[in-house]
């Protein structure tokens, strides 16, 4: 199946995913102008802080139209707003009208599949990627409505899940030709071409751009996603009601220990206004397990840059190895 237009003049196939706290409009307009898709929360723009849903995207527009006009040839790629479909997020309804008056290219949902909300999306011309952990909440999606997915595999920062990429991806290509992407472990250009070879339109990545400059994340935080690796994630559903993936020495550092976190009740999950982490949560951080290959903060662009070259190195990496051998 051809890609939606919006998906299709991507520098690399990369979506930036959408980081909570993190993902603000400085972050987005660096990912589109790099080439990519950027991508914030709408429960970022924090009315009771006096941010406005609705100025947020009218400055991320202006800001690529600019972009746009003076680089001609190098036009910045579409943004992308994720909205939580969850029965806690009071917000939701309101959020989706902003979204489809502005005509908001791409639209990211989670943690609930709704007709109306990809109706309301694709009213303005939008396309829908739902992320799902399982080959279920997939086909679930597609249903309703949603236009593709986005495949949160093992090793995904914020509310990953458990399956094998190469299980995850192979089941839904199984009935799905549309747009799917991969999160799990994506931070290097190799990575972006591993999901592309098992059938993935591209990579979703998150944590390696907390450790960029225009992240909103503190210094410690985008420092301990350059410091560590792999084994310094704990997977857990303490924090939200929700398993998902954090680093390991943050916990430690609010006190607890992170091989003896105690489990969740995920009835109290909640995406509302008010909501806040206890205060001895507050520096407790999310990570997914890639960020071994991320060792110094840097400006988007020029990690966007390296995961360009390293794309096109692993390709021609792999080319050189199939003309070895004889087999194409």
């Amino acid at each position: 199946m051809t890609l939606p237009t919006a998906l299709q003049s991507l520098r690399i196939p990369l979506i930036g995913s959408p980081l909570f706290i993190i993902s603000r409009p400085e972050l987005v307009i660096a990912q589109c102008k790099a080439g990519i898709v950027g991508c914030f929360p709408a429960l970022n723009a924090r009315e009771k802080d006096g941010e406005s849903l609705e100025a947020w995207l009218i400055h991320i527009s202006e800001e690529l139209d600019k972009h746009n006009q003076a680089n001609p040839d190098n036009p910045a790629a579409p943004f992308a707003i994720n909205q939580i479909v969850h029965r806690s997020n009071e917000r939701l309804d309101r959020d989706v009208e902003i979204c489809a008056r502005h005509k908001v290219p791409i639209w990211i949902t989670s943690l609930g599949a709704r007709a109306d909300v990809y109706e309301a999306a694709q009213s303005g011309g939008g396309i829908v990627l739902h992320d799902v952990i399982n080959n279920r909440f997939a086909k679930k999606a597609i249903q309703k409505g949603a236009d593709g997915l986005v495949a949160v595999a093992a090793g995904a920062g914020g509310h990953a899940g458990t399956q094998s990429p190469l299980a995850l991806i192979q089941e839904i290509r199984s009935w799905f030709d549309g747009p799917l992407y991969l999160s799990g472990a994506i931070a290097t250009g190799d990575s972006i071409l591993a999901a592309l070879a098992m059938g993935a339109d591209g990579g979703y990545a998150g944590s390696a751009f907390i450790a960029t400059e225009e992240a909103n994340a503190a210094l410690a935080y985008k420092q301990m996603i350059a410091d560590y690796g792999a084994d310094d994630i704990v997977y857990s559903n303490l924090f939200t009601g929700i398993h998902g993936n954090y680093l390991k020495p943050s916990i430690a550092a609010a006190g607890m220990d992170p091989d003896k976190l105690e489990n969740s009740d995920p009835t109290k999950m909640n995406y509302g206004e008010g909501r806040e982490k206890p205060k001895s949560w507050k520096e407790i951080w999310g990570s997914g397990q890639g960020i071994g290959a991320v060792d110094s903060v840097v400006p988007t662009s020029v990690l966007v840059d390296r995961l360009e070259r390293e794309l096109h190195a692993a390709k021609a990496r792999l080319d050189q190895t199939y003309a070895a051998t004889g087999k194409r």
